[in-house]
């Protein structure tokens, strides 16, 4: 059988898992009963649901008139550039999905710069052109000089066009959406236009690695393609790690993908992709090979880390009260087993206690914290961090640039806010009211900065980072410009003394919570830090004072969930992280701890 293997690339929300879904059911593939009924089936994972993005690559495969397509579905976020770059390696081409209304967009670059290094094909599929606002021309435009600005030959920008409505499940060579009946100009285009991946059977076994899972029954499971040879179940092959040593293994297992299963087969070819169980050690990255003549791929280069945070055990007056994982061995080992499945990510242990985890921006190290909570960890984090770098003796930060589309009225505070984090101006673009603006950004200058853009334009600002390059740092770097409300003591939060302290500040916040001393409970409206009591409660005497029965009003409470709570905290600050609970906390357990600390 003829074969197709093709990644899909697009931006957050342009429709990918909801074209994927369109392709699967109109193969006519057969889904299983738990996912047959739901929509985006390729976003499985529960905070892939919640956060309406791609975060995990996942492998699904169709086969349209005799041809076996396999689609690779990939993250959409520069965040988990560790993930795009393993799965483009297993395709020959790729699906472009743009939004007919916004155009390619900032993450959209990124991973497209990374499939034209590889020399994919490319098909530029304009979605979602049943949008009221859309305009494909414009969108086909921008996507031309997109692919003009990253370096595309004259042959790779000539690509063809589909266009499409996800929601609808249609598809055609030309925008109208009333000539089109189905998907299949799409199935056609990527059968005639994809290449059949190479590779000779005739030569020795070579398969690329490109992730790991875990099964109860058959331990660790490694997913690639085979790039030369076939491979059969109960084979004797070799394992060529990253430091270039054999080990012999037999396989025990070998599937491919039909529809979103893994089904065991027999043997597999060159140019399939695979998942294999029996070799315990197995990494990402690592070459499966003949066992006569084993012969290493090229290992996977992945961008380096430029955050780190440090997780260690949570020592709060709540500790062990609400995780069943808590120790120390128990992180440790969650942290370290990560490190198989997450070539992006970094851990090593903390001289001072802890340890040091690096990741690709802060919402990698987020999506991480929160997926170790739901599974039960109990632990706490320090303030993110960028990594510093020393190159030709000078010091050098990470910066990021930034993409932002606002209002008008609201870009002067968005400009300001901006230029005084040290951010450089490279564009600024008004079109039909929206301003688009593109700075030069040092990453620890964006730390915090989400809520404040959101609040500064109203809800209505977009904001996209991409990594940039490492530069000399410019200027000193001011902490948070606003203190912390402390509680004073340990109880349970009142109504009388949270209205009597509102007024210093925002509160996180309302009557009933249990809260410890130490505890940040809200945000001072100055630059210092205040213990205040706010489990006091009125004391009852039998003498009415002139006034009494006036109802105080009490402000709504800002809830802090995980991506609040890291952009929030300072120095002096930790995140405590619970299954039943996200808190800040003080690293000085008293107000003379806290003062003596900020002395020294």
């Amino acid at each position: 059988m003829e074969i197709r293997n093709v990644a899909i690339i697009a931006h957050v929300d342009h429709g990918k898992t909801t074209l994927v879904d369109s392709l699967l059911r109109q193969s006519r593939t057969k889904l299983n009963k738990e996912v047959a009924d739901i929509t985006c089936i390729m976003d499985s994972n529960e905070l892939e649901r919640e956060r309406g993005i791609t975060i995990f690559s996942k492998n699904a495969s169709v086969v349209w008139r005799g041809v076996k397509i396999n689609i690779i579905d990939t993250p959409g976020h520069a965040d988990f550039g560790g993930e795009v770059e393993r799965v483009l390696k297993m395709a020959e081409g790729s699906l472009l999905l743009i939004d007919a209304q916004e155009g390619p967009m900032p993450q959209t670059s990124f991973v497209l710069k990374k499939a034209l290094e590889l020399k994919h094909k490319i098909i530029v599929v304009i979605n979602k052109i049943d949008k009221p606002n859309a305009n494909a021309n414009e969108a086909l435009n921008k996507t031309f000089d997109l692919f003009i600005d990253l370096g595309a030959d004259e042959k790779t920008a000539n690509f063809p066009i589909v266009y499409a409505s996800s929601k609808f499940g249609k598809a055609g060579l030309s925008p109208d959406l009333k000539q089109m009946k189905d998907v299949s100009p799409l199935f056609d285009e990527i059968v005639k236009y994809i290449p059949q991946p190479g590779g000779e059977v005739n030569l020795p076994l070579q398969m690329l690695v490109t992730s790991i899972n875990w099964d109860n029954y058959k331990g660790r499971i490694a997913r690639g393609r085979i790039y030369n040879g076939k491979i059969e179940a109960g084979q004797e092959v070799i394992q060529i790690n990253r430091k270039g040593l054999m080990k012999k293994y037999r396989l025990i297992s070998l599937s491919n993908f039909q529809g979103l299963a893994q089904t065991e087969v027999k043997e597999a070819e060159a140019g399939e992709i695979v998942a294999i169980a029996g070799i315990p050690d197995i990494m990402i990255g690592e070459t499966i090979a003949d066992i006569n003549k084993p012969q290493a791929l090229t290992l996977l280069n992945i961008e380096e880390p430029t955050v780190k945070m440090t997780f260690s055990i949570n020592s709060s007056p709540f500790a062990g009260k609400e995780g069943r994982f808590t120790t120390s061995r128990q992180i440790r080992e969650r942290l370290y087993r990560e490190l198989d499945n997450d070539v992006a990510l970094k851990v090593e242990d903390n001289p001072g206690g802890g340890w040091i985890v690096s990741g690709r921006g802060e919402l990698h190290l987020a999506i991480f914290i929160e997926r170790l909570r739901r599974e039960g960890y109990e632990f706490q984090v320090s303030q993110p961090q960028v990594i510093i770098k020393v190159i030709d003796g000078k010091k050098m930060i990470p910066y990021e640039k930034v993409f932002i589309e606002v209002p008008e009225e609201y870009s002067g505070a968005v400009i300001q806010k901006l230029g005084s984090r040290y951010g450089l101006m490279q564009k600024i673009e008004d079109k039909d009211g929206i301003v688009h603006l593109e700075f030069i950004n040092p990453t620890r200058g964006l730390f915090g900065y989400r809520r404040e853009f959101m609040t500064d334009t109203r809800g209505l600002g977009i904001m996209n980072t991409l990594f940039y390059q490492y530069l000399p740092e410019k200027g000193e770097w001011k902490e948070r410009d606003r203190g912390s409300l402390v509680a004073h003591e340990t109880g349970i939060t009142r109504l009388y003394g949270l209205t009597s302290v509102q007024d210093r500040g925002e509160l996180f916040y309302g009557p009933g919570n249990k809260v410890y001393k130490s505890q940040v409970i809200g945000q001072n409206s100055r630059s210092e830090d205040i213990w205040v009591n706010v489990c006091k409660e009125k004391q009852l005497s039998n003498m009415r004072s002139k006034g009494e029965g006036g109802k105080e009003h009490f402000n709504t409470p800002r809830i802090m969930d995980l991506d609040d709570a890291l952009e929030y905290i300072d120095a002096s600050e930790l995140v405590e992280i619970t299954p039943k609970a996200i808190r800040i906390r003080k690293i000085a357990s008293t107000e003379l701890e806290e003062k003596r600390r900020r002395k020294n």
